[in-house]
Formats: C-alpha cells, sequence, structure tokens
C-alpha cells in the first residue's frame, strides 16, 4: 500500500505538470499547513509578500507535503513554504521538476509518534507494534521518521499496518481508539499527546541521525521565469524570521491567527523550532552541502525499504543557494 501510494503520487504529479503556468502573473500561489506556526506568517497575516513581490500572493492550506507536490505539478502553486523533505525527495526522484531554494524551519520534537498510553507498548517493547494499526501520512518527513524509528527499534515495518492519515484524521482515530499509534506534527501531534507518549523523544532520535527540517520549494518554471519574486519572497521571510527572533511575544498573536490556533498551542509548538537565517542556509551546515548529502542519504533509505523504486545519483542538482545570498 505504501508503495502504491507513493507510485501513484508519482504518476499523478507528471501526468499533470503538462498543464503548465501561466504566462501573465499579477498574483501567486503559496502553499502552507494550518496549525504549523512559522515566523513568517506576521508578513503573511500583514500582507507584506504582497506588497514587496508587487504580485497577489494566495496562501493556501494543504494537508500534507504530497499534496504540496501534486498542486505545483498542475501549475496551481509556485512555492510550497514549509514542505517536508520527504514529499520533496519523492517528487524530484520521480521527475518532477522542482528546485530546493531554502530551509523553513527546523524542528524534531514537533512531528513524531505518539502511543496510546492504553496499549502498554513502549520502546523497550516496541516489537508488539507488529500487527498493530497506526495512523501516519505515507510520504512525508513523518513517515521517513516512523520507518527510520522502527528499524532502530527492530520492529519489522512490513508487519505494521500503516494506514494513510494526514495528522488531522490521526488524531481523531487515536482518540476514538482505532489505532494504536499515530504519527503527526503541529498540532494533532499535540492533541494525541494529551492521552499517548511518544514512541521515542527527539533526542532520541537526533542520536541515531534522524534530522528533521522542512523546506521552501519552487517550480523549476517559476524559477526559470520570475527568479526575482523568488528573491524578494526570500528577503522577506528572512527578515520576518529575523524580526520574530529579536520579538518572539509581539508576533505571537498573530503568527497563531494565521496558523489557525490559540495563542498558547502556537507558542508550545514555536518552542520546538528554530527559523534558520539566509547567512545559516548558506553555510556548510546546511545548503552549503549538507542538505544535499542528508537528502540523498533519505532517499537511499527510502529505495532500501522498498517505498521508491530508484534514487537519483546525486541531488546536488535539485538544490539552488542562490537565493541565499
Amino acid at each position: 500500500m505504501k508503495k502504491a501510494v507513493i507510485g501513484a503520487l508519482s504518476a499523478a504529479v507528471m501526468s499533470v505538470f503538462a498543464i503548465g503556468q501561466a504566462a501573465a502573473l499579477d498574483e501567486i500561489t503559496v502553499a502552507y499547513f494550518l496549525e504549523w506556526p512559522t515566523a513568517n506568517q506576521v508578513a503573511q497575516l500583514e500582507k507584506v509578500y504582497d506588497k514587496e513581490l508587487g504580485v497577489k500572493v494566495n496562501w493556501r492550506a494543504f494537508g500534507n507535503g504530497n499534496e504540496m507536490s501534486a498542486a505545483m505539478a498542475s501549475g496551481k502553486v509556485q512555492i510550497a513554504y514549509s514542505q517536508g523533505l520527504v514529499p520533496f525527495v519523492v517528487a524530484v526522484s520521480s521527475g518532477l521538476p522542482l528546485k530546493l531554494v531554502g530551509v523553513a524551519v527546523s524542528y524534531a520534537e514537533a512531528d513524531n509518534c505518539v502511543v496510546s498510553k492504553a496499549s502498554g507498548i513502549t520502546k523497550a517493547n516496541a516489537k508488539q507494534l507488529e500487527g498493530k494499526k497506526i495512523g501516519t501520512p505515507i510520504g512525508n518527513v513523518t513517515h521517513y521518521k516512523l520507518l527510520r524509528m522502527l528499524d532502530h527499534l527492530g520492529v519489522d515495518a512490513t508487519k505494521v499496518n500503516m494506514v494513510q492519515m494526514n495528522g488531522a484524521d490521526a488524531a481523531v482515530a487515536f482518540a476514538r481508539g482505532d489505532i494504536v499509534m499515530g504519527c503527526a506534527f503541529g498540532g494533532p501531534m499535540l492533541r494525541m499527546k494529551e492521552q499517548g507518549e511518544y514512541l521515542m523523544t527527539a533526542a532520541e532520535q537526533e542520536a541515531i541521525g534522524i534530522r528533521v527540517f522542512d523546506v521552501i520549494s519552487v517550480t523549476d518554471e517559476f524559477l526559470k521565469k520570475h527568479p526575482g519574486l523568488i528573491q524578494k519572497f526570500m528577503d522577506v521571510t528572512d527578515k520576518a524570521n529575523a524580526a520574530y527572533n529579536k520579538d518572539k511575544a509581539a508576533a505571537l498573536p498573530k503568527i497563531a491567527k494565521a496558523a489557525g490556533m490559540d495563542k498558547s498551542g502556537a507558542e508550545q509548538l514555536l518552542k520546538m523550532f528554530s527559523f534558520p537565517s539566509k547567512a545559516d542556509q548558506a553555510s556548510k551546515q546546511w545548503m552549503g552541502g549538507t542538505v544535499q548529502q542528508f537528502t540523498k542519504q533519505v532517499a537511499d533509505f527510502f529505495v532500501q525499504q522498498k517505498q521508491m523504486d530508484k534514487a537519483l545519483g546525486s541531488y546536488d542538482g535539485v538544490v539552488s543557494a542562490q537565493f541565499l545570498k
């Protein structure tokens, strides 16, 4: 099922990409997530992007990063903000012409798998997950983390009943007791945590090499035709990140409103996030080489797990740091 979902996405995005993008450009659409508060949402709410880019900027919410890829393939979305790295890897590995142009947010604690307390399952007896039902969005960062954790804990992923669920759906199913473990990011993860425990903590995940960050991606066509708009988008984002770091309290109410959350929930998630500056992103720790290498590692792992048929030989060509100067 898992491979079929990713295969279906690959076929879908390639079939609709031929639609292309309109030549005239007086507005653009940016994909983002609700219940996923980010520093740039002050600029989103105050329409700073519209003013600086000189076009109307439509913000369209999606349930997962694969849906973002499909929308970009159709020409309906030009920029994906905070797209998960794994959906990006799946898309470009299947031939979808996208470019990773920035790192939106680095996080580890804000994306996780929560086990029901009633199940009695912990990392110590994780093999009991075999034969059980787990809700997770397939083919994204959450899914990648799940597979890495299962592998580390000696659980045979092929014996686990993984059901495709976006975060909000997983939280509902978890509350009803329909699934023994739910994997999600943002608000839905926090709701499940009220009735469960993390399979592995963020620190434990990082110790085994799981790195989690979301990216800013654009279509190749948009990059070629409108690099100036991308540069302005990156500049506005960088200034918004800096303003947030300078005065987080002032930014919180606006970010919460744009994210569709209350201030308490937004603040809880924001404490788990970091927003690297353009200078940081351009360094070796990020897009100066590490992102490209880690992207290759993620792709190879998915091939090993039979989640993708093949990986690219290198991912250097789908990462561009030209807008970080």
